[in-house]
């Protein structure tokens, strides 16, 4: 059986992020043959390109985990109708110098939780725009807006029974293009 290395990018850096706990839920939705790498973000210096001959190791170590991936994870939030500034600077320092992108041919999904009504729909649309532009194919149907309200969860911090059906089948989905795209 072929395993799947899946890079798991969390947009935010918060402590009690709602989106790092619907990761950490969703995960477990997954076959046995998916296993996941937590990609840190909250340590990488502001994106230069004047490092970029030169990067930190906090960068390394970001390109190498995304190297070694079959396909890529975003949960993000949405911040004033976009994504967080954390992620687009991880985003920026994996894509370069140009022509080097890690980004380049992975299939990544994108989902994201937040309290509002419509999830984060309006982030998640400006990172498809980013994604399509690093060259990397993006499951496009079903779409995950997770509105974060009593329920989503059960006590031990699994998908809610409300919730799971939906959950499971955009992660088959996800599976079905990984196995496809990579």
């Amino acid at each position: 059986m072929a395993q799947y290395t899946i890079a798991v990018v969390v947009g935010s850096i918060r402590k009690d992020s709602f989106n790092r706990q619907l990761a950490k839920a969703v995960e477990k939705l997954f076959p046995a043959d998916f296993r996941f790498t937590d990609v840190r973000i909250d340590d990488l210096p502001l994106y230069n390109q004047d490092d970029d001959a030169s990067p930190s190791p906090q960068v390394t170590r970001l390109k190498g985990e995304i190297s070694a991936a079959q396909g890529v994870l975003f949960f993000t939030p949405e911040y004033n109708r976009s994504i967080p500034g954390v992620l687009k600077n991880a985003i920026d320092h994996a894509s370069r110098p140009y022509g080097k992108s890690v980004w380049n041919g992975k299939p990544a999904a994108v989902i994201g939780a937040s309290v509002g009504p419509i999830g984060t729909a309006l982030a998640q649309q400006h990172l498809r725009n980013i994604l399509a532009y690093l060259n990397m194919p993006t499951l496009g149907q079903p779409e995950a807006f997770i509105h974060n309200k009593e329920g989503l969860y059960d006590a031990d911090g699994n998908i809610g029974e409300a919730s799971k059906k939906f959950l499971q089948s955009w992660v088959d989905a996800y599976v079905a293009f990984v196995k496809t795209n990579s």
